[in-house]
């Protein structure tokens, strides 16, 4: 099978959306079928790729390689690469991988132009929770993790309470995170904890944890990524995604669970699909809330044990594999 993937954002850019095309990309790619990865990101490619990848190409370039396929596979909804299926008639499939609406849910004559043209496409969604914006029937597949990379390592002694791994800016929620924490402290219940991650906010979040008074449990490790970063996860207990907005998904709850750490996180939009019963979710911008939650793992004896116990079954739905193979079946629907 020939499969044209198209990811407006790509590698060497960092992201959810990324992280998931490159994934089944090369899951495609070793199962046998012929790829090719159409992007508007700029950069260089990893030599050891086993797939194609078009950077920006030209309208008539753009027009061969959805002649060439034989499934195009939008991993995200692109306009700017979807006209040539106009001139061209090939199966469309659609992963929403986020909301179609601006940054404060509103929607412009895109998001409209968006909607009204995936009644043309078969439709894929991350989460209930993008099942229900969309509002037009769709399958569910999950995001896959990097499972090879992520998962519990021999001899990490896990000797860290909390780990806050993401963007240092405001919709992630680590201020509110210092807040829970300063709440912990006044309550008796002092945790460390360990930001991963770099951002604008970074200078902001030192100041803020210095006038909480609760510095001296916080250390900022910079961003991390690959083996380095599993590792690190693997020192810790409880992974904290705060996030204020409604986050379509969190392929970073996948990588805490398969690092051995329960995760507690926001309960708007697509979170909880991916934390599964591997923690608990509090109400987003809640700090009283989310302190509480953050006392429950660290305090109540067997919690963690329990909450750990059903990572195998969950994240066994999240592996590269099992959801490229999802992707498949789709595609070989059309083609039968």
């Amino acid at each position: 099978m020939k499969i044209l993937l198209s990811s407006y954002a790509f590698h060497p850019s960092l992201g959810g959306i990324e992280s998931a095309s490159e994934l089944l990309a090369s899951e495609f790619a070793r199962l046998g079928h012929e790829v090719r990865v159409l992007t508007h990101s700029a950069g260089a490619d990893k030599p050891e790729w086993p797939f194609e990848v078009f950077r920006n190409p030209g309208a008539r370039a753009l027009v061969e390689l959805v002649r060439w396929c034989d499934v195009f596979f939008h991993n995200n909804i692109s306009l700017s690469a979807a006209w040539p299926l106009l001139l061209v008639r090939r199966p469309w499939v659609i992963a929403h991988q986020t909301w179609i609406a601006r940054l404060d849910r509103s929607q412009n004559w895109q998001d409209h132009l968006k909607r009204f043209l995936l009644r043309f496409a078969t439709n894929v969604s991350i989460s209930g929770a993008v099942e229900r914006d969309i509002a037009i029937p769709s399958e569910r597949i999950p995001n896959p993790y990097r499972d090879a990379v992520f998962q519990q390592l021999p001899g990490v002694e896990r000797s860290r309470e909390l780990v806050f791994l993401g963007r240092l800016v405001s919709d992630k929620g680590c201020d509110l995170l210092l807040d829970a924490l300063q709440r912990l402290k006044g309550e008796g219940v002092v945790a460390g904890l360990t930001i991963i991650g770099a951002g604008p906010e970074e200078a902001g979040l030192r100041s803020q944890a210095q006038a909480l008074g609760v510095e001296a449990q916080v250390r900022f490790a910079g961003p991390k990524t690959g083996a380095e970063l599993a590792g690190l996860l693997n020192e810790h207990r409880v992974l904290v995604v705060p996030s204020l907005w409604a986050e379509p998904f969190g392929i970073v709850a996948l990588e805490g669970i398969a690092c051995g750490c329960v995760v507690v996180g926001s309960q708007e939009g697509g979170l909880p699909d991916a934390i599964g019963a591997c923690g608990l979710t509090f109400p987003n911008g809640d700090a009283v809330a989310l302190a509480a939650a953050l006392r429950k793992v660290l305090t109540q004896e067997g919690l963690l044990d329990q909450l750990r116990s059903g990572a195998p079954e969950h994240l066994a739905k999240h592996t590269a594999r099992s959801v490229a193979a999802a992707y498949l079946a789709i595609f070989e629907r059309h083609l039968s």
